[in-house]
Parts: C-alpha cells; structure tokens; sequence
C-alpha cells in the first residue's frame, strides 16, 4: 500500500526560492508545433488516471511494429525477482534474421513519468534502429507507481535484463552486445539499472542511451526552475512523478542512487553512454551535470544539448532540422558502439 502523495513542492520547507533565469526560447521550427499542442496542465496525483489513459493512445498498433512486414514481434512473460509473475517483455527482431546471425541486443525501458507508458511505447528511433541496423528489441513492461513504487519498476527491468541474457541464443542474440536504452523515465530507469547491474555483478551491457533521462528526485536545478509552468513535464509534474515512484519521499535524505542516479557517488565501471537532452527542458542540467559525472569517473560519454528543444521534441516533430540533427546524432554513436 502506498502512503498519501504530498502535494507537488517546489522547494523543501525551510528553504527560499532561488530567482528563476529567464525561461530559454524554443527552436524557431518548434515554436508552431507548441502552440498547436496547447496548454498542458500540470500532472498532480489526481489526473494520474487520465494522464494514463492520454499516453496509452500513443501505444503503437501491431501495424507500426511491424514496419511493412520488415520485423517480427513476440512477446514473453518471466517471473520478477520479488516474485511479480507479469514481467511482460515485447521482443521484435528483423523479419528475415536467423537465430546463427546473434543481433546486438537492444535493451528498452519506455518514458511516462513512472506512472504511465507500456512496453508498446517505443520512440521511434528504436524501432528504426531494429530494422535498419538488425537488432534484437527488448522492451520491458515494467509495474507503475503509485501502485507499485520503488524498487518494483526497476525491479522488473532487472528481471526482463536477466532474462535476456540467459536467453541470448534462444532469441538469436549476442549477450556480450546488450545496449541500454531508455527515454524520460525510461532512461532514469536504464541509468539505475546501469548501476544496478554493475553492483550485482549482473549481465554487462556494452552502452547506455538515455535520452532526455529523468535521473534527479531533488527537482532544485536551474533549469527545473527555469522551465517552470512551461513545456510538456514541467516543474510540479516531475515532483508528482517522483513522489508516486518514492512513495511520497521526492527530495529526503534516504533516496536509494538506484532509484535516483543522481544521487550515485560511484559511476566508475559503467558502460559507454550517449546523453542527449533539450535546452529547453527540465531535465537538461541534471543531464548535464550526470555526464560530466561519468566523464570524471573515468566513464566514456558523449553528450549533446539540443537548442531549443523542448522534452520530446524528435517525437513531436521529427522532420525539424533539429530533430534529424538528433536522430543522426544518436544513431551514429550506436553505429560506432556496435562495430567495436
């Protein structure tokens, strides 16, 4: 049972506001596509629900997944470590692929706040990937807070890794080429499992692709209050998401670094990663400030910040300029990845 949600705080009690910087313009070509989206309010604990029922129409129709008869889906149910039996995994491969090729694997969490989203959730990016540069997809059904707060969520994308893994042939994939790949949520999520599997001693993954991660519980940076009541996941929204994952804790002193990898001392061990993130966004300085973190612990990275660009933006328009700039962008580090 979870406890109450605390209401969506902007600063902890006792503390005073810093000034917030002027809010930073969106990309010229961005600029219709906000205001053809409309006012967003703020998620709050009560418009859970409704948020949910919002994103799930995004899911993608057996149609999309398919890409013309081009990749073939299945998918499996595993048991999760603390005994969840419904571990859903989405697993798609290329149409034509034989079990001898053994694919690179690349490995899901889908965004959504932590309190929405399912496996069907897949940015574009990877299911162009998976068709174009062959790969095994595992896209992760993960359980979603409030219900289910931390650790289940990462407790079942540890679950789906570990199948995997152990799985590898059966699925015609090469367990010693499993990319991390998360957005949103997804990618604060695949950053934890980073560390999660590193301290366990799990399966090793050959990179890390978090995009626009949600990595930071504390929601105090500069551009949290820079981006305040504006964009798709402002300020208020990420401290309700945060609650729901931390059981209303956002913010306390005893946040696990897996379930906030923020929050980590030691980044040392972890696999090559690519950050990428808007200007424009909440969550660009936490991303910032993690990549230099791995920088520093001796962690090869490569980050890009986008000008201008608002939190899935490359999914909202993605014929911009600056959405094909990203697009090529993550694409020719994972060419790069795969080919070492």
């Amino acid at each position: 049972m979870t406890k109450h949600l605390t209401p969506a705080h902007t600063t902890r009690p006792g503390m005073t506001a810093p000034a917030a910087s002027p809010p930073l313009p969106y990309d010229p070509e961005l600029v219709p596509v906000i205001r053809e989206m409309g006012e967003r309010p703020a998620l709050t604990p009560e418009s859970i629900p409704a948020t949910r029922t919002a994103i799930g129409a995004g899911a993608l129709d057996d149609d999309t997944l398919r890409a013309g008869g081009e990749l073939a889906w299945a998918e499996r149910t595993v048991v999760g470590r603390d005994g969840n039996p419904d571990v859903t995994l989405l697993i798609g491969r290329p149409a034509d692929a034989t079990p001898a090729e053994r694919l690179p694997v690349l490995y899901y969490v889908h965004g959504g706040g932590l309190i929405a989203g399912s496996r069907r959730h897949l940015v574009s990016d990877v299911l162009e990937w998976t068709r174009a540069l062959r790969t095994v997809t595992v896209s992760v059904e993960y359980r979603l807070a409030p219900e289910h707060p931390y650790p289940a969520p990462l407790e079942d994308c540890y679950a789906g890794l570990l199948w995997t893994a152990e799985h590898a042939a059966e699925l015609g994939a090469d367990p010693d080429r499993i990319v991390l790949v998360g957005a949103s949520a997804g990618g604060g999520l695949a950053a934890g499992l980073a560390l999660l599997a590193r301290d366990r001693r799990g399966p090793a993954t050959m990179g890390q692709i978090l995009l626009s991660p949600m990595l930071d519980d504390r929601n105090d940076t500069p551009s949290s209050r820079q981006m305040e009541n504006r964009g798709l996941w402002d300020r208020a929204s990420n401290a309700t998401g945060w609650n729901a994952y931390l059981d209303g804790a956002a913010g306390g002193p005893e946040v696990s670094p897996y379930a906030a990898p923020a929050r980590a001392e030691d980044l040392m061990r972890l696999s090559p990663a690519y950050l990428d993130v808007g200007s424009a966004e909440t969550f660009r300085d936490e991303t910032v400030g993690y990549a230099g973190r791995l920088w520093q612990s001796g962690v090869q990275c490569e980050l890009h910040v986008w000008p201008g660009g608002f939190h899935g933006f490359d999914e909202f328009a993605p014929r911009t300029a600056l959405a094909r700039r990203a697009k090529r962008a993550r694409r020719q580090w994972l060419c790069g990845l795969l080919a070492t």
